[in-house]
């Protein structure tokens, strides 16, 4: 990918193509069979992984929370269409194709990179994959299916009529569905071992250690061919991979990526960097914004430095953050951080921490405006003082913990055995998100909503901001209801 050593790219901006300029990416369905030859710069190689990593973890998620395929399909949609389009040839839109399917060949093999070093990693990716290419088999036009189905062999035999006849009573018992249905369906034959599914749900007819597989059920066969190649594929690449130690610009990038899958972080939130609520939230509004509006891993900071009057400086940094990207100007946030270390003497306080938190500002030092950690940094090891709650919480821990905060707004002790479950797959991201949705039930948010529009929490802020804005009719509407 990085031909000769250069990180250098070759302008990918091409006019709207047809079908005929598609020869390196005909279709939209891809086996992913070659290797991407092609010089891209190191921002590219790292960017189109990021985007494709937050589709297969929010698919990832929609596992742990148990969706339906249609949610799930849905879902998945919704995110290939923000981070990874695929479109036809035969969209009206003005789109680049070619530079769409660069990227998401592109894509494929850097993730490929950072998830062939580990058993799970492998098995976590080929799964989520499988469930991607499902979902785009599923949307894809039938003249592309078909030329797709066309452009390789998948080692199936097409079953003679006159052998389709002699067997008419056996397959007919097997096949589900209406008898005019049957009449027009055609059969392959492929060994049993291909369709396993098929098997485990009895919708095939065996003989002679062969599946005879309706045309409806052909899918099962392309499926189980994908994962099959894709596994084959990583365990190839995990052999190849010690020829990259030495490359000090890759190997950052993908261990940040792996780790990202492991987080299960689907998506960056757009409001990391700043606040639309400059100006609004004042000192002190944090107490009540807090018990109202906060995830749990900045709700712990909250609690420790009302209990404390203090906070150690990486608990400072990252809860100081937080509260500046919620919207807390510096002014504001130097009189609540003056309040919050009370045992403190005014000198001791201008000297050791008031430059800090300037700095955290980019009004001090180098001046660069410092954005609040996310969920992927929460979730590192060693990430600071307290890090992610349900990574960190011991089993007996959690649940009283999340009892004791999130009660008075609606969680119940028979929602803790859910939760938990979801901590135990090690699904944070998801569980974090669960409780969102129980504790904002009454302003209307439903299981499987999330934050908005199914996505997972992927950062504190996003978390409070989410809330906040719910909250705000509902608090317009029972001030009206007290007003004389």
């Amino acid at each position: 990918m990085f031909k000769g050593g250069q990180t250098t790219s070759p302008d990918v901006s091409l006019p709207h193509v047809t079908n005929s300029h598609l020869l390196s990416y005909p279709n939209t369905l891809n086996f992913y069979e070659r290797p991407p030859l092609f010089d891209v710069t190191v921002e590219e190689f790292e960017t189109c992984a990021l985007d494709r990593l937050r589709i297969l973890a929010e698919i990832e998620s929609s596992l742990a929370r148990n969706r339906n395929w249609d949610e799930l399909s849905t879902v998945t949609k919704t995110q290939c269409d923000k981070y990874l389009p695929l479109n036809s040839h035969r969209s009206i839109r003005f789109t680049d194709l070619e530079a769409e399917r660069k990227k998401d060949h592109l894509s494929h093999f850097v993730l490929r990179l950072a998830f062939c070093r580990s058993e799970d990693l492998r098995r976590r990716f080929v799964k989520s994959e499988t469930l991607l290419f499902k979902v785009r088999y599923e949307i894809a036009l039938t003249e592309d299916r078909e030329a797709f189905l066309g452009s390789r062999d998948f080692n199936w035999t097409i079953v003679p009529s006159q052998e389709q006849t002699q067997l008419k009573e056996d397959l007919e018992r097997a096949f589900i569905g209406s008898k005019s249905e049957f009449e027009r369906t055609k059969y392959y034959k492929v060994k049993w071992t291909r369709v396993p599914d098929l098997v485990e749900k009895r919708k095939v007819f065996l003989k002679g250690g062969w599946a005879y597989v309706p045309t409806k059920e052909q899918s099962s066969i392309v499926f189980h061919e994908f994962e099959s190649h894709l596994e084959k594929t990583l365990e190839t690449t995990a052999r190849l991979l010690p020829r990259l130690d030495e490359d000090t610009r890759l190997l950052p990038i993908l261990n940040n990526i792996s780790q990202g899958f492991l987080a299960g972080v689907s998506s960056e939130w757009a409001g990391a960097s700043g606040s639309d609520n400059a100006d609004e939230i004042k000192a002190e509004m944090i107490d009540e914004i807090a018990r109202r509006s906060f995830p749990l891993c900045m709700r712990m900071h909250h609690e420790k430095l009302r209990k404390d009057k203090h906070l150690k400086h990486f608990g400072r940094l990252e809860y100081g953050l937080f509260l500046k990207v919620l919207g807390l100007s510096i002014e504001e946030a130097i009189v609540f951080w003056r309040k919050s270390f009370s045992r403190i003497e005014d000198d001791k306080f201008n000297k050791e921490y008031k430059y800090n938190i300037r700095h955290s500002y980019g009004l001090e030092g180098k001046r660069a405006n410092y954005p609040a950690r996310s969920c992927i940094q929460l979730l590192a090891p060693g990430s600071s003082e307290h890090g992610c709650p349900y990574r960190n919480f011991d089993e007996d821990n959690l649940p009283t913990t999340l009892i004791s905060v999130y009660g008075p707004q609606g969680l119940r002790s028979s929602d803790i055995r859910e939760v938990t479950d979801t901590v135990k797959g090690k699904h944070y991201h998801v569980a974090c998100t669960r409780v969102f949705e129980l504790t904002h039930a009454s302003c209307g948010v439903n299981k499987g909503d999330g934050i908005g529009g199914g996505e997972s929490v992927t950062h504190p802020n996003q978390y409070a901001a989410r809330s906040m804005e719910l909250r705000k009719p509902k608090e317009s509407k029972d001030a009206m209801q007290v007003d004389p």
